[in-house]
């Protein structure tokens, strides 16, 4: 079921998809697709949290890793099994990645516990994602818009909880969110390509009538 509502008053829509809808890629593809910027100059960075030493915390991991090994992936892509974005590391890869990227539109993918329901569901959200939120940790906020997995059930020993999760669930939510992200991406670039075309065929008809 693909729910779709609102957490408030002001506040950005949330989405969810079970992994298992049988038109998950082309839906969760859609709901990217026009959140991405419509600036071919400003940077798009992907930064993938968690760690591959608990298999829950491996989405993020796992993501990064399908993304980076995409030859066709457009964008920066940081946090991967080889060089995970961790809680030790995350606020100096956030200031390494605002250094070498200024101003870049950043996308968070992250792991995260909920109701057992919910369990399975990838979410798209407006707005940073809350790394460590579900293990009461403090951790800065991550992204102009982000993605995550319900790996499992929150609400009771969390870090048990997350070492324990299937590892069969969290790879074929890694598969649709890396999937469904590298399209929305690529066909972004293409609507970038054809946005400068267009508006120098405009150029070019002007320059004619003059």
């Amino acid at each position: 079921m693909f729910l779709k509502r609102k957490l408030g008053l002001g506040k950005p829509l949330q989405y969810k998809l079970h992994h298992e809808d049988k038109e998950a890629m082309l839906r969760i593809t859609e709901q990217i697709l026009p959140m991405l910027p419509d600036s071919n100059h400003q940077p798009v960075v992907v930064v993938c949290i968690g760690t591959d030493r608990s298999t829950g915390d491996a989405l993020g991991p796992l993501v990064g890793t399908k993304l980076h090994n995409k030859d066709t992936f457009p964008f920066f892509v940081y946090g991967t099994l080889d060089d995970p974005v961790h809680a030790v590391n995350l606020e100096e890869k956030l200031k390494m990645i605002q250094a070498e990227h200024p101003g870049a539109f950043i996308i968070g993918i992250d792991a995260c516990l909920g109701r057992l329901n919910h369990v399975g569901m990838v979410s798209i959200n407006d707005g940073p994602v809350k790394p460590g939120a579900g293990v009461n940790k403090q951790l800065p906020p991550v992204g102009d818009m982000h993605i995550t997995g319900i790996v499992n059930v929150s609400g009771f020993m969390e870090y048990f909880v997350l070492q324990n999760t299937r590892l069969s669930i969290v790879m074929k939510m890694a598969d649709l969110i890396a999937d469904s992200l590298h399209m929305a991406c690529l066909r972004k670039k293409i609507q970038q390509k054809n946005m400068i075309a267009g508006t120098e065929a405009r150029s070019q008809d002007i320059y004619k009538i003059q």
